[in-house]
């Protein structure tokens, strides 16, 4: 059976990315080969390769209890034969995912299930932050030529205990009032899961290349986990809400869908089980009749295009799959989501990897050119003055060595004012990284969260909150004023020394706080859905629940910030970096024309060498360029992504 239409997609990205980020390795070496690098271009092609390379796509599965969501994660993915079925699949029996579970691969470590303990949930930090400290999980090795082995431990993921009603009001997990499954039982304990948070290192083909597959608890522990609905559910590429094909969308995937999936490219709903209504509705006509009544009341509910609704059976998908049955896979519905998932995610990654990437390149490449036709141009002037100089006397040859030299000293000028520019573009900098910098932000957190433990009213918190999120939008806000003044700075920059000593530079490229400014935006509306849902909880509690809430949804500021830092300080090396080499360049290239007329002038070189001497580098020079040319094409068309048909790939 040929592979589905989104492993094959999947497989070409994958190749896609690992051909490019050959071009661009071979053409670092080729900067370096050829004396046009240095350290800072070597390290943004190399962090560049890195990116490409450390590429993940994020694919998270939300469902109710024992809706198949884990049947149709293997269906989709692991059902090639090319490894072993995941545990609970491979031993034929449903199980709960009751901690939000990562399966991915790093080849740094070995096949292995880390575990984050639950006790971590009552600390601030988050479970992405705790990914810093490896000390803290537990380890439990996978042997994955055993399938048995690999079950008992899967089994751990899915542990639970019980443990005193206080704890599990720390951790967030229970709160006075509740009922059902939570309310303590009559020991006074509370059943929690023994983990936070589950990463499943696997190596499988589709993991190695970056697929990264989010399995999550039932829906009422997703509203637990605040991380999971301010943080991964938003970011992640793709989210199918899986939802039973006989009941339809339920109250409880409603509100999930309503408050907690962002709507944006790459949601789906999955009506799964249908085979269920294979037999109870009789003919396939009345089948079809049925599951197109369901399609359109989940479109309804959920005010999701038709279109993006996918009835299908995970199980029989899956059975289908394994057997070579394709009658059988083609009525699962299982090729339709696929191709769905393959033609909206892997274009839409590739378009924004694409475009990153081409960005940085033409950058460099631009500044490479430019670098290369300052010095052709400057060989070529100093060829025309030696060549002027043919049949004068030794008299003109000193006219034009004190040409020379007065021209130096005018460009050493210029060098000093270029350096008073740097500092007032350091103090820029400096400006921006105080607005955007961690320490004000951690001192707007300190402060908001020491105001809402004093309070003990609805107002004073939401006072607190409103404060921190208006004092960090000015942050953003004041950082990109110093943006604009660094692009207008080194505008004026470029312009000064192109149109006085004829460096060719390019405008600097632009950035914009406005992703990260939006991003704020999103973090307060949730936090303003969510606060009007606390309120109307019984006061003490309320504060502790809206006090963990404000410690979540601060942190994933942070990860903002920290985003924003990084953007920000890889855009100034870009805008510096070009200035720097052509002002180097142009340094060199003066100091190199007034030893040469020097040697000339003291007869230690002939005129007619030295002209022959220039004529070569000309040549070199020229064949750097349309070698440049040639590697600047080779780059674009590898920047093209190409995938072969299935029907050929098959």
């Amino acid at each position: 059976m040929a592979n589905s239409s989104l492993i094959h997609e999947f497989r070409a990205y994958g190749a896609w990315r690992a051909a490019l980020c050959q071009r661009i390795d071979a053409y670092r070496r080729w900067l370096t080969g050829n004396d046009l690098g240095d350290a800072q271009a070597d390290l943004r092609l190399q962090q560049l390769v890195e990116r490409l390379a450390e590429d993940r796509l994020v694919v998270a599965f939300v469902a109710e209890h024992l809706n198949g969501k884990s049947e149709l994660i293997n269906a989709i993915f692991f059902a090639d034969g090319s490894r072993p079925l995941l545990p609970p699949i491979a031993a034929g029996t449903p199980t709960r995912t009751i901690c939000p579970t990562e399966l991915l691969y790093d080849r740094g470590k070995p096949p292995r299930i880390e575990l984050l303990p639950i006790e971590t949930r009552a600390t601030r930090a988050s479970s992405t932050e705790f990914k810093r400290f490896p000390e803290e999980w537990r380890v439990i090795p996978l042997d994955t030529q055993s399938a048995d082995t690999m079950l008992r431990a899967y089994t751990h993921v899915n542990q639970t205990k019980r443990v005193p009603a206080e704890d599990a009001r720390r951790y967030g997990l229970w709160h006075p009032g509740a009922s059902g499954d939570s309310a303590p039982s009559g020991d006074g304990t509370v059943e929690v899961p023994c983990w936070r948070h589950a990463v499943i290192n696997f190596p499988h083909p589709l993991l190695e290349q970056g697929l990264v597959i989010l399995d999550t608890p039932g829906l009422n522990n997703i509203g637990a986990d605040l991380e999971l609905t301010l943080s991964t559910l938003p970011n992640a590429h793709a989210v199918l809400l899986v939802a039973a094909a006989d009941a339809g969308i339920t109250s409880g995937d409603l509100a999930l869908w309503r408050e907690q999936i962002v709507p944006r490219r790459g949601r789906f709903a999955v009506l799964n089980k249908i085979d269920g209504l294979w037999d109870d509705l009789g003919s396939d006509a009345q089948t079809g009749v049925g599951i197109a009544e369901q399609i359109d009341d989940c479109s309804r509910l959920l005010e999701l295009d038709a279109a993006r609704v996918f009835p299908v059976s995970a199980q029989r998908g899956l059975l289908a799959k394994i057997s070579g049955d394709d009658a059988l896979l083609a009525r699962s519905g299982l090729p339709q989501l696929e191709h769905a998932l393959a033609t909206e995610l892997i274009p839409a990654r590739h378009e924004i990897m694409g475009a990153l990437v081409r960005a940085e390149i033409q950058n460099m490449t631009n500044a490479t050119r430019s670098r290369l036709e300052a010095r052709r141009r400057n060989v070529l002037d100093q060829l025309q003055k030696l060549e002027y100089l043919r049949g004068k006397n030794r008299s003109m040859i000193g006219v034009m060595m004190q040409k020379v030299g007065s021209e130096k000293e005018s460009f050493a000028r210029e060098l000093a004012s270029y350096q008073a520019l740097r500092g007032v573009l350091s103090a820029h900098t400096d400006r921006m990284y105080t607005h955007l910098g961690m320490d004000a932000l951690s001192d707007d957190w300190r402060r908001a969260s020491e105001e809402m433990r004093r309070s003990i009213f609805t107002p004073g918190v939401r006072s607190a909150m409103t404060r921190f999120f208006r004092n960090v939008r000015t942050g953003l806000e004041h950082s990109a004023e110093q943006v604009a003044e660094i692009s207008t700075l080194m505008a004026a920059m470029y312009r000064k020394f192109s149109d006085e000593h004829g460096l060719r530079l390019t405008a600097p490229p632009p950035f914009s706080m406005l992703r990260y400014l939006k991003e704020i935006d999103r973090l307060e509306k949730t936090y303003q859905r969510r606060f009007n849902t606390l309120v109307a909880m019984l006061t003490t509690e309320k504060l502790t629940l809206m006090q963990k809430f404000f410690e979540t949804l601060a942190s994933q500021v942070k990860r903002c910030y920290g985003y924003a830092n990084r953007e920000a300080d890889l855009w100034l090396q870009a805008i510096m970096a070009p200035m720097d080499t052509q002002v180097r360049e142009h340094q060199m290239q003066l100091r190199r024309r007034l030893e040469s007329i020097k040697r000339i002038h003291q007869a230690t070189d002939t005129l007619e060498d030295r002209i022959e001497e220039l004529l070569a580098v000309e040549r070199g020079v020229r064949s750097q360029l349309d070698a440049l040319e040639k590697r600047c094409t080779t780059l674009e068309e590898a920047l093209e992504f190409r995938a072969v048909p299935l029907a050929q790939a098959a």
